[in-house]
């Protein structure tokens, strides 16, 4: 089976830096892949908190999220003490659902590229239903304020 190759967005509107912290190390002394995802989802709880909302809540007091899909492509290591940036995008939204795509660099070298499906859910019914409005406004408030 060839491997998945996730590619870089044109634009990143959204950014969160972090330093490399030992508990995010593997054996190899390097950053972990469940770190990885881990620090893609602080990403995306700092960019909702930006946009107003929250992941079990996106605005209209119902509606939260759950992960349809996860893809990791690696393209270096990030080690102890090294300062990350991860830009981000949102993107690709339907109906019930949008990507996250993530950009984790240090500098310019590029460390990984993560993207995620995402799907508006109603916890109480236990339903896929569409996303809010209001967060679809929220996004694009902050994306038109973005130089």
């Amino acid at each position: 089976m060839p491997p998945v190759k996730l590619h870089e967005q044109p634009t990143y509107e959204f950014h969160y830096e972090l330093q490399v912290q030992v508990g995010h190390l593997n054996y190899g002394g390097h950053l972990g892949h469940d770190s990885v995802v881990r620090i893609a989802h602080e990403a995306r709880v700092h960019l909702f908190r930006l946009l107003g909302v929250a992941e079990n809540n996106l605005g209209d007091d119902r509606t939260g999220i759950i992960m349809g899909d996860l893809v990791v492509t690696y393209a270096g290591e990030g080690f102890l003490f090294d300062k990350l940036q991860v830009d981000s995008h949102v993107g690709e939204t339907g109906r019930s659902n949008f990507r996250m795509f993530h950009r984790f660099g240090r500098g310019e070298t590029l460390i990984a590229l993560v993207e995620t499906g995402l799907i508006a859910f109603d916890y109480a019914a236990r339903a896929i239903v569409p996303i809010p409005e209001v967060f679809r406004s929220a996004l694009s408030r902050c994306l038109e304020s973005r130089p």
